[in-house]
């Protein structure tokens, strides 16, 4: 048995959340009030994940991404990669980080097994990063990029959710960077997802954004689509080592490329990141249950899997699960 859902899609990457916090409180991922955390009995042991992950590969899983939260406040999870390396079957790792940690990390990661990693990153001014994260650490998350880059991670996908008023007029200045460096640059859509303090209005569409670049910048050069990739459209500049790409979940569905499932940090199997339909794989993998069952529960999530997520730009209807907790 494979996981392929109802419309022929065949699922083979798994996106794994490790951890519900994290230590910068963005505005559009985590409103500034207190909000519970999972205790540790709540959240899957690594021991665990590495049985679902074993699972999952006899099902026809091959890639793996590691988020949060904040994937690298989490002891251990050097150790966790590699032991993931070491599963036969597993073929791509990558990790997603806001880049705060990275800096003393990265060694240890390459090392570990890491193959790519993804940073968050909203602006280029440390004054803005303050205002929109709640913490003073730019410095530290550009030094992380710079001591990834130096180290011969690749490739660095460099993730920007847009925002109109307040990074707006910073898009031009982050893909004028593509051509100093050999960084896959991504705009995001913003997405209504758990508790925030992001209003809808304040989206801004690939659309305009690409008009946005292809005015001030110049033409924008798609890059031919590669099996590996994600979701985004890519391009580039004429001349540059880098690339900008477009994530549109808002604007331009791709649901019907979408190949993932995502483990939540509380053991909740969820086929649809912008659903609140999960199957839970926690309470029959600590009751005993067997292999073949937890297979079964792998491939009923893939039979739910919906055609395509019901949420467009002129529907702000909000997920109810917190993307900390989900991992994007």
């Amino acid at each position: 048995m494979k996981l392929i859902d109802s419309c022929n899609r065949i699922l083979n990457y798994l996106r794994i959340s490790i951890t519900d916090r994290c230590n910068l409180k963005c505005q559009y991922c985590s409103p500034r009030h207190l909000i519970p955390k999972l205790s540790h009995e709540e959240i899957l042991s690594y021991e665990e994940i590495l049985h679902l992950v074993r699972i999952a590969v006899q099902l026809g899983i091959s890639k793996v991404r590691i988020t949060g939260g904040e994937p690298l406040i989490r002891k251990g999870v050097h150790e966790f990669i590699q032991e993931l390396h070491q599963v036969d079957g597993i073929c791509d790792i990558s990790l997603t980080t806001n880049g705060v940690l990275l800096k003393d990390n990265v060694d240890a990661l390459i090392a570990a097994g890491l193959h790519r990693i993804n940073i968050s990153l909203d602006t280029l001014d440390p004054e803005k990063f303050m205002k929109i994260t709640g913490v003073d650490a730019f410095d530290r998350v550009w030094e992380g990029i710079q001591k990834a880059y130096q180290a011969g991670l690749s490739p660095i996908k460099i993730n920007t959710v847009a925002l109109r008023h307040f990074n707006d007029f910073e898009l031009e200045d982050i893909a004028r960077l593509s051509f100093a460096y050999p960084f896959h640059f991504r705009f995001i859509e913003y997405m209504p997802i758990g508790m925030s303090e992001q209003e809808m209005s304040d989206s801004l569409y690939t659309p305009e954004i690409k008009q946005r670049l292809t005015d001030r910048i110049g033409e924008l050069i798609p890059v031919e689509h590669q099996i590996t990739d994600g979701p985004a459209e890519r391009f580039r500049f004429e001349g540059a080592p880098g690339e900008v790409g477009f994530i549109s979940a808002m604007s331009h569905h791709f649901c019907h490329t979408c190949n993932r499932l995502r483990l939540t940090a509380s053991g909740q199997l969820r086929s649809c990141l912008l659903s609140d339909h999960q199957e839970d794989l926690k309470t029959p993998l600590r009751g005993g249950a067997s292999d073949e069952a937890l297979s079964a529960i792998f491939l009923n999530a893939a039979k739910m899997k919906g055609v395509q997520h019901g949420l467009t730009a002129d529907m702000p209807v909000r997920v109810s699960g917190q993307m900390s907790s989900i991992g994007g």
